[in-house]
């Protein structure tokens, strides 16, 4: 007797079906055999399956067993095919009824004594089973609250192998979980803000300007002038995430299993910050089995790398890619792998080794080939990549010991949600989430000049030798800088700013 039944494997942060054929024949020696291209977690399913069906007193005749994961010619891995193993095994055994399996998902890890563990990847593999219209999705209790948010699915979430087959075979009903309750998302309780931060008017325009268009920064300036301190207040103006974007960076952290405990909907943007010791596959992603680094970690979110020239050069050239296209793609030599890296890259670093270069109260220790080298860590096609480059000079002490430091977050973030307000009007559901995402016909519709801008852009470009994808990043900056006066179109004022918030084309620091 051959059951049919249905799971799901992850490939980057999609689903894709994987059908289980279990052949149960009570002819011949008894036996077991696994094809289907599975990796060794898989392979190792047999082990932990047959000793929670003996935990839990059911009772196989002997017989020679096939299973087979189709398609063959796709990799499976995890442990998330032991439930759909344990009840095939079941259901050819005739002890659960074959017709109760149709159109049902299973997925689940089995502990020995017949207990489901929650694995990772669930929150795919509802949204595929809804795409397929499936009557529901099986999980265990610690998955039910992130497969939940693929709303319109029934789920169902049995506490161990025992109350699974009960539930499949008929004899004890079970509820589908309640369907997530979606609530209009607010700002996140905020620990820091823009208030505490003491002078840095300048840097402080920059980072709105950037929040309010996505735009990329890099801060420049000595140590202990608050490039740090600018940088962790960023989130506090950014939106919130609406639910397709907070889909979709759930997505990614459910893949990677570092969704917490209760497996809640991330509804707060990602601020991720790490140490210039990281290696190349941690940042970008990679691996022999592909997971999302760093950046995809941040998608809809900040990418925050602080004293940027001390990372790895072979590390920031890989962020190149990512940086323009938005998706980080992880080629193999069978397949490849693409995660979603949509963020806000905010870089911080010193003018030169010593920190003082340009700083009128300490004397620069560095030679001018130091400086050079230092300098020359950042390639010019990454710094192409960045939008914005404001220098963050050392606070004065009368700025210091001033009772205000400017604008709060809640201030700035309203401007920041204004601009976002008319750029979603602008562009539709279906467009660009953010200026900083212009790119072909939308660029040269919505980023248009009249002829002083032309004139004003022309100058620019000479002097300043300014690159194609520097003069397309200038034009999305003013564009970002018109929304937020309201503007209709784009004014040379707004270009002149546009092009001064770029101090490295300058040459300034």
């Amino acid at each position: 007797m051959v059951v049919r039944l249905y799971s799901g494997g992850v490939e980057g942060v999609d689903a894709y079906p994987v059908e289980l054929e279990v052949d149960y024949v009570r002819q011949g020696l008894p036996g077991f055999t696994m094809v289907g291209l599975a990796e060794a977690a898989v392979r190792e399913a047999k082990d932990r399956v047959f000793a929670a069906l003996r935990a839990c007193n059911f009772r196989l005749p002997p017989a020679r067993i096939t299973v087979n994961l189709a398609p063959a010619w796709r990799r499976k891995n995890g442990a998330g095919f032991d439930l759909p193993l344990a009840v095939g095994l079941l259901a050819a055994a005739g002890i659960i009824p074959v017709e109760r399996l149709q159109g049902l998902y299973l997925t689940g890890e089995l502990s020995l004594n017949g207990a489901l563990r929650p694995v990772s990847g669930v929150l795919p593999l509802a949204l595929l089973a809804r795409e397929r219209q499936a009557q529901g999705l099986v999980v265990p209790p610690g998955n039910g609250a992130e497969a939940v948010m693929a709303r319109g699915l029934n789920v169902y979430a049995p506490e161990n192998l025992a109350s699974c087959a009960a539930f499949l075979a008929g004899a004890t009903p079970l509820e589908p979980l309640a369907p997530l309750e979606v609530t209009t998302a607010t700002a996140p309780a905020d620990t820091v803000d823009f208030a505490e931060v003491k002078g840095q008017e300048a840097a402080k325009r920059a980072l709105e300007v950037a929040a309010a268009g996505g735009h990329n920064v890099l801060l420049i300036g000595p140590p202990g002038s608050g490039k740090t301190m600018l940088a962790r207040r960023l989130p506090t103006i950014l939106p919130p995430l609406d639910f397709e974007e907070a889909l979709e960076v759930t997505k990614i952290y459910s893949v990677a299993g570092k969704l917490p405990p209760e497996g809640r909907l991330v509804r707060v943007r990602p601020f991720r910050a790490p140490h210039h010791t990281i290696s190349d596959v941690a940042l970008v992603g990679g691996g022999s089995w592909p997971h999302p680094g760093e950046i995809s970690f941040a998608h809809r979110g900040v990418l925050f790398l602080d004293e940027l020239p001390e990372f790895r050069k072979t590390a920031l050239e890989a962020l190149r890619q990512p940086l323009e296209g938005g998706t980080a793609v992880i080629a193999r030599a069978s397949h490849s792998v693409t995660f979603p890296a949509a963020c806000m890259l905010v870089a911080a670093m010193n003018p030169c080794p010593c920190g003082y270069y340009g700083d009128p109260t300490h004397q620069c220790t560095c030679k001018p080939e130091q400086r050079a080298r230092y300098r020359a860590r950042l390639s010019g096609p990454l710094l192409d990549r960045i939008d914005v480059h404001v220098e963050v000079p050392a606070v004065a002490y009368a700025d210091f010991s001033a009772g205000s430091g400017g604008a709060s977050s809640a201030v700035m973030r309203e401007r920041v949600l204004a601009a976002r307000a008319v750029q979603r009007h602008r562009f539709g559901p279906d467009g660009p989430h953010c200026n900083a995402e212009l790119s072909g016909a939308l660029l040269e519709r919505h980023c248009a000049l009249d002829t002083q801008g032309h004139a004003l852009m022309e100058t620019a470009v000479s002097r300043l030798s300014l690159s194609a994808r520097a003069c397309a990043r200038v034009l999305r900056m003013a564009r970002t800088i018109a929304d937020m006066e309201e503007a209709p179109a784009i004014k040379p004022q707004h270009l002149a700013e546009a092009v001064a918030l770029r101090v490295l084309d300058r040459g300034q620091v």
